[in-house]
């Protein structure tokens, strides 16, 4: 395995059922988002080490705009740097398609710009290299 390498990109996009709706005007609520952006940080730490990682903490969440039930959300985790077992990631959450139930009951668009919905910076922690087992908790 090579060391990490800081700049290293993660991208996933989802469609967000309306099963996830979970306020009026079908909104998602945040933490739907924050286990996307947990998702991305799993395939980032098995890219970088080899190894899951356990988040550990964010240090910055910024809920910009509103991510709807039949949204397309593109999230991405940026490896900003690689500590001995520590590694901070930024991370972005853009709306790219968005479902628009006034035109019709599956009518959707691709948006002429995506949207930031949610950005925000965290922490994961990654085992030792050579160790056996998970990160202490």
């Amino acid at each position: 395995m090579s060391e990490p390498r800081e700049g290293l990109t993660v991208t996933h996009r989802r469609y967000i059922p309306y099963s996830h709706a979970h306020y009026a005007g079908d909104l998602v609520d945040g933490a739907y988002v924050l286990g996307l952006f947990g998702d991305a940080a799993t395939e980032l730490c098995i890219r970088s080490d080899g190894d899951e990682g356990l988040f550990a903490s964010y240090s910055d969440v910024q809920f910009r705009a509103p991510v709807r039930a039949g949204d397309v959300l593109e999230t991405t985790a940026v490896l900003t740097r690689a500590g001995t077992r520590s590694r901070v990631m930024d991370f972005e959450a853009r709306v790219v398609c968005r479902g628009r139930p006034d035109r019709g009951g599956s009518a959707a668009e691709v948006l002429p710009a995506p949207i930031v919905a949610v950005t925000a910076t965290g922490t994961v922690v990654v085992t030792a290299p050579g160790s056996q087992g998970r990160p202490p908790r």
